[in-house]
């Protein structure tokens, strides 16, 4: 939590100015019971109408004054808070952007959107709290004491006993509920990761009708992060009323004291008054800090949430290349007549974060300038996994992937995603014209450029029927926009970037066999020698292609072009077989009607 005060090095005036004016009305405050009892013992005991008009005008003034010094501290905190807080948002954004697809998958979605939003509120209020209170509620505290030694020693012994007991509570309690709070957020996460899924997947749970048994989910849930806040709302609620017998118990020792020397003619009844007064500021500032301490108790636990976030490495580390690698590195260097592959995976293995089973096992193949490569095998078969590897969205874990003979740890990651166009297996389009998510490629590109994109992704024959054309707005989301129009922008974006490796993950599923064959084509007499990686379950959209390699659970079940792998791979025979048998029966069923 201390690290992350750094983004209030900017607020250095309001944080100062902010207690300083809240200590200014403190000390206002604690002139009045002096004020009060001066009135009584002299204005009311003597009937001078004059001297208590007089003490009135002087009350009036203070709460003024106090009035303007808090408005003033409440500017001033709020100011630093509000803004502590967005720069901490920026600075948490910033942090998440630059992790790595498996350390986002080891935190997960709906813990990093929690402490964004919730953590970092929790933390605002915090500040804005300890600002306006922290020193204001203990001045006033402590203040009220030695105040009360003015009027009285031995009365002002009650605070010496009272304050001690109030402070072993308050913080008692407090240590007790940190760590509560901070499994109450945790729950918070667990909630919100639910909630995401069914929004996210809405559409295929109404689909197989499981509504009720995600709403019965949700409330398991919810249940159990109902009964953590009611555990620890009964832990912090003991603060009040254990405050409250204490300072009670003082003001019935202290009332009973001052009437004992009343009697005797030590004090006077104003005077008793003053000190009464002084305990019950001392209870108020007490309520106060018991809601502040209840507060800062849950800032402090999200503020350690959200620096575990900080604390993590962002991108990929360092370069991790073995000796190996560099040492194939300088034997090409040494015969450069040898072309160099654009890609070449060397017996690679991958496994995810906390996985049981590589993903990927000893995969070695190499890709020269201008080929195109096809990838196709049953779900889950480690496709896009493999695809994943060459931007270096994941490391492997034994072998090495290179690009044009550099290992891809060896690159800084945008240098070697400047080399790569990708479009993934879920179309991303966001909230802005068809123009500003195709610049997303390019920032630089022409209007010219734009068209040639959206005519090579089979773009441009519905981008020309929209009536602003690249003007067009999009919604977020792209919901505006069917699934293969969406695929379609997708791809032109990546085209934009002229990459020297384009990858389509699965990024013509939703697009009809005639499209998807003008599409092929059309990438086929893309100028340059562009290397193209194609994920597909259709068969028909890798016979094209230099060579086509098949996965199977992980494994390299067969590589070849089309007619090889026809003739000595099974598993790629059965997905063709399937998918054109399938087709020649709709066809003749056709015929037939």
């Amino acid at each position: 939590m201390k690290k992350l005060l750094i983004y209030l090095k900017d607020y250095k005036k309001e944080t100062v100015l902010g207690p300083l004016f809240k200590l200014l009305e403190a000390s206002f405050e604690l002139i009045v019971p002096l004020v009060v009892a001066s009135m009584i013992d002299l204005g009311i005991g003597n009937q001078d109408k004059g001297y208590i008009g007089r003490m009135c005008l002087i009350l009036a003034a203070l709460g003024l004054i106090g009035l303007i010094c808090a408005v003033t501290a409440q500017f001033f905190a709020a100011k630093a808070a509000v803004g502590f807080a967005a720069k901490l948002r920026h600075g948490l954004f910033a942090h998440i952007q630059s992790l790595s697809f498996s350390q986002m998958d080891k935190e997960g979605t709906s813990t990093l959107i929690t402490r964004m939003t919730s953590d970092i509120n929790q933390v605002q209020s915090g500040v804005n709290l300890v600002l306006r209170l922290f020193l204001r509620s203990p001045f006033i505290v402590f203040g009220a004491m030695i105040m009360a030694f003015t009027v009285d020693v031995k009365a002002a012994l009650v605070f010496v006993v009272v304050i001690p007991l109030l402070s072993v509570i308050v913080f008692g309690i407090m240590l007790i509920s940190i760590p509560l709070f901070k499994k109450v957020q945790e729950g918070l996460d667990k909630v919100l990761g639910i909630t995401r899924e069914n929004l996210t997947g809405v559409r295929v749970i109404r689909a197989f009708g499981t509504e009720e048994g995600e709403i019965e989910k949700f409330d398991e849930q919810t249940d159990i992060l109902k009964k953590m806040q009611e555990f620890t709302g009964k832990i912090s609620a003991l603060m009040n009323p254990l405050t409250y017998v204490v300072v009670n118990g003082g003001l019935i020792a202290l009332i009973y004291i001052g009437a004992l020397r009343v009697e005797a003619g030590i004090l006077s009844q104003g005077q008793v008054v003053a000190l009464v007064n002084y305990m019950s500021q001392i209870l108020v500032e007490l309520v106060k800090l018991a809601s502040l301490i209840i507060t800062v108790t849950k800032a402090v636990a999200c503020g350690n949430r959200i620096q575990s976030i900080f604390e993590i490495p962002g991108g990929m580390g360092s370069s991790t290349c073995t000796a190996e690698s560099e040492k194939e590195d300088k034997t090409k260097k040494e015969s450069p007549k040898e072309p160099v592959p654009c890609v070449e995976f060397n017996h690679v293995c991958m496994r995810y974060h906390a996985g049981g089973e590589e993903a990927l096992t000893d995969i070695h193949f190499t890709a020269k300038k201008g080929d195109t490569i096809g990838i196709i095998g049953g779900t889950g078969s480690g496709k896009s996994t493999l695809v994943n590897l060459i931007p270096r969205f994941y490391d492997v874990e034994k072998g090495s992937v290179k690009v044009d003979g550099k290992d891809v740890r060896a690159y800084e990651l945008t240098v070697l995603r400047d080399k790569i166009g990708m479009v993934m297996q879920k179309a991303v389009l966001f909230k802005g014209t068809i123009r500003e998510n195709l610049l997303w490629g390019n920032g630089n590109a022409t209007d010219e450029e734009l068209w040639q994109a959206l005519k090579t992704a089979q773009a441009e024959e519905f981008v020309l029927k929209k009536e602003k054309q690249l003007d067009e707005m999009i919604e977020q989301e792209g919901r505006n926009l069917s699934g293969g129009q969406k695929q379609r922008l997708s791809i032109a974006r990546a085209l934009v970037k002229k990459p020297e490796i384009l990858i389509l993950d699965d990024s013509a599923s939703a697009l009809d066999y005639a499209t998807d064959a003008a599409l092929r084509k059309s990438l086929k007499e893309m100028p340059g020698d562009t290397t193209v990686f194609i994920v597909a379950q259709r068969a028909s959209s890798l016979m094209h292609a230099d060579f086509i390699i098949v996965l199977d659970d992980g494994d390299v079940a067969g590589m070849g072009t089309h007619e090889e792998l026809l003739s000595s791979c099974e598993i790629y025979r059965e997905i063709y077989d399937s998918q054109f048998t399938q087709k020649k029966n709709e066809l003749s069923e056709r015929k037939t009607l």
